[in-house]
C-alpha cells in the first residue's frame, strides 16, 4: 500500500477528461483492491496484484479497483505515471472514454476508445505517441476511470 498522503481527483461526468477533475477532500476513506499496474503506454502483459490503496468513499461504487499507471500516454487527460487511477468495473465503453482494456487476453492498456465499423482504436491522450488499431474481437473492456490517487511528490 502507498504511505504518503495522496491527492485525490474524481471525476466529474459529461466534460471532456482533460478537464474533468476536481480535487476531493479525503473524507472517509475505505480499502479499494488494487490489482496491479496497466500501461499508460505500450501494452503489458497482466500481472494481478494483491494490494490495497485507501480511496474517498465517494469515488468507490460496488464494482471498483485501483491500477498503479506505468507511463505517459494519458498526460493530456491529468494521468501521470504513478498515479493510481480508481477503476468501475465495465464490459463496455463509449466512444471517447477512458477506459482500461486488454488485448488478446494477455495485455492491459489504458486509453480512449473508439470503435468504428474496421476496428478499434486505442488513442492516447500525448500527441506524441501513435494510436494502437485493433480487430474489435482483439479488445476487451475492464473498466473505465472514476479517479485518481496522486502521490504528493508527483503533484504537477
Amino acid at each position: 500500500m502507498l504511505n504518503a498522503a495522496p491527492h485525490y481527483l474524481q471525476r466529474l461526468p459529461n466534460l471532456p477528461m482533460a478537464q474533468a477533475w476536481r480535487t476531493i477532500a479525503p473524507g472517509a476513506l475505505i480499502e479499494v483492491p488494487l490489482l496491479g499496474r496497466v500501461s499508460a503506454g505500450l501494452p503489458i502483459e497482466a500481472c494481478p496484484g494483491a494490494d490495497y490503496i485507501r480511496a474517498p468513499a465517494r469515488m468507490v461504487r460496488r464494482n471498483t479497483y485501483a491500477l498503479q499507471v506505468r507511463g505517459d500516454s494519458m498526460i493530456d487527460c491529468q494521468i501521470h505515471d504513478g498515479d493510481v487511477i480508481i477503476i468501475e468495473r465495465q464490459e463496455s465503453a463509449e466512444n471517447g472514454e477512458t477506459a482500461v482494456v486488454m488485448i488478446n487476453d494477455r495485455e492491459v492498456t489504458l486509453k480512449k476508445l473508439y470503435i468504428d465499423r474496421g476496428g478499434v482504436r486505442l488513442q492516447p491522450a500525448n500527441d506524441a505517441m501513435a494510436p494502437i488499431y485493433l480487430k474489435n474481437a482483439d479488445v476487451r473492456v475492464l473498466g473505465l476511470v472514476m479517479g485518481v490517487v496522486r502521490q504528493p511528490d508527483r503533484l504537477n
